[in-house]
């Protein structure tokens, strides 16, 4: 059944600062969709608000999970992980000094995904195998690809429907970063996720994404409904491509 997101027209900020200005934007049903921007520019606040970590001062936030409606706006962060939505966040915030196995046991708590906690254990195993290995490590001890892995790999023990992703990329050599795009692509192609990336690296961004968004200021500077528009998009090109 469809998994969509939808915001419109969404203000937040802290105090009297605002950092979203009528932000709107949507993602479909098993598609993935890059938010792109340098640092500073509230693609994190907006994953926030999303998660109900940020309470925005105007604006809806309305997700369908397996076809059912939910206004996410006013509810609690556990409420919106009960509801399938799961962020993986920027500098993955894992617990270091608790096991890989630990750690992904926490990822488990949604009351939706317990029942299949050995389930989702073994396909985390297997989509990540290195995790397998360093099972009973400690998770600070693991290099920065690893407990970016580790991190994805926590998420998909909730079983969620829409997977929210920050920063991916953020402290992590090139080579891993493609990694870690092309694992993102996997799951969402093998558990037909609906995935919104925040992300300021444009050129693996766009590898994996079906389209996308340019935030600038905390505001929806460019939309491309395609990543070809993206590629030729003129602010992309001066921000990104410095062409």
């Amino acid at each position: 059944m469809a998994n969509s997101l939808t915001v419109g027209r969404l203000n937040a900020g802290y105090g009297a600062v605002r950092v979203l200005e009528d932000i709107s934007l949507s993602v479909s049903h098993a598609e993935t969709v890059v938010l792109l921007g340098t640092n500073g520019n509230g693609k994190s606040t907006l994953m926030k608000c999303i998660m109900g970590m940020v309470r925005p001062s105007s604006g809806e936030i309305v997700a369908e999970i397996d076809g059912k409606r939910h206004d996410l706006v006013g509810l609690a962060t556990e409420e919106i992980v009960d509801l399938g939505i799961t962020l993986v966040p920027e500098g993955r915030r894992l617990f270091p000094k608790l096991t890989v196995e630990e750690n992904l046991l926490l990822g488990a708590f949604r009351p939706t995904a317990r029942g299949a906690i050995a389930a989702n254990l073994d396909s985390s195993y297997q989509t990540f195998p290195a995790l397998l290995e360093r099972r009973r490590q400690l998770a600070g001890s693991l290099s920065g690809g690893e407990q970016q892995m580790l991190a994805l790999a926590r998420a998909l023990m909730s079983a969620p429907r829409i997977l929210l992703i920050d920063e991916p990329s953020v402290g992590l050599a090139p080579i891993l970063v493609s990694r870690t795009i092309d694992k993102i692509k996997e799951l969402k192609d093998r558990f037909e996720l609906t995935v919104l990336m925040a992300e300021q690296n444009f050129n693996q961004a766009v590898r994996i994404a079906d389209r996308g968004y340019v935030i600038v200021h905390g505001q929806i500077a460019f939309e491309g409904r395609s990543t070809d528009e993206l590629n030729n998009n003129e602010l992309v090109r001066k921000f990104y491509l410095g062409l």
